[in-house]
């Protein structure tokens, strides 16, 4: 599936939908406790999550940029369609001058790879500095939970079939009106992406919600995929205040559509954008 583009700043920006990702509701946690993660369950009242998982493409003057990858055909039949959302839109894998990954977990980085070749032969990948840096560092990889892991896999295969197109970003501007916006705690250099001008803006916020509903009415709500829970907690409260307070139209790795940010109450609300 391929949505109809959205213009911000230089930029034609198109979702491509990798696929859907399914696990049961019990990988939500909350901050505040055990009651507290009780409560959420029961508000969210479904058996399992089931959630988009989208990279972007945009199109501008300098060519075709993606952000994220998808899951490449490593997560299952029910993902890895992203090339299929390409290709729809007119997008061979060749066409693609950068691709700017939010972190490196596999529903945003394993799309990068075919088999033991890179499957974006002419792209540049541009990777969140603090995350390449410490998924690149297998010293590391001792003292990271076991389920978390993962990344160093992917970094390790980033930097061996990428050798001399790989960029290491700190935040600020990326790509001509493109921003690096850190978000970290979902993984250690999590990041989001602020396309556009100061007239309209667009923020792809990677993973910073997986839940836009739940999590934005009280972003104390995570899933056990974080890395830090505390400091998913404190990003997602602050770029949702951002968001809402700048205008920025948001969207993301598990969001659906492009949203605006609105308070309400003690949290926010996503309005689907006009």
């Amino acid at each position: 599936m391929t949505a109809q583009p959205h213009r911000f700043g230089g930029y034609d920006v198109t979702t491509l939908l990798d696929g859907i990702f399914e696990a049961p509701s019990d990988v939500l946690v909350h901050q505040a406790g055990e009651t507290a993660r009780t409560e959420a369950i029961a508000r969210f009242g479904q058996p399992k999550i089931s959630i988009e998982v989208n990279c972007f493409a945009l199109r501008g003057a300098g060519g075709v940029t993606l952000i994220d990858a998808g899951t490449g055909p490593s997560w299952g039949a029910a993902l890895g369609h992203a090339p299929a959302a390409m290709a729809k839109a007119g997008i061979r894998p060749e066409d693609v001058q950068h691709v700017l990954i939010t972190h490196l977990h596999g529903d945003h980085a394993l799309g990068l790879f075919d088999g033991e070749r890179p499957f974006f032969p002419n792209a540049q990948i541009i990777v969140p500095q603090a995350d390449l840096g410490y998924y690149g560092d297998e010293t590391k990889r001792a003292a990271t939970p076991d389920g978390k892991r993962g990344a160093f896999d992917i970094a390790a295969s980033l930097k061996r079939l990428y050798v001399g197109r790989i960029e290491a970003a700190a935040p600020g501007e990326v790509l001509p009106g493109i921003e690096l916006i850190p978000l970290p705690g979902h993984s250690f250099g999590h990041s989001g992406y602020l396309i556009g001008d100061s007239d309209r803006s667009l923020l792809l916020w990677g993973d910073a919600l997986h839940l836009g509903a739940l999590q934005a009415a009280d972003p104390a709500i995570g899933m056990i995929y974080d890395l830090d829970a505390a400091q998913a907690v404190r990003s997602r409260s602050d770029v949702l205040e951002r968001a809402a307070a700048a205008g920025w139209t948001v969207s993301g790795g598990h969001i659906t559509g492009f949203q605006q940010v609105h308070r309400q109450g003690d949290g926010y609300k996503l309005v689907p954008a006009a």
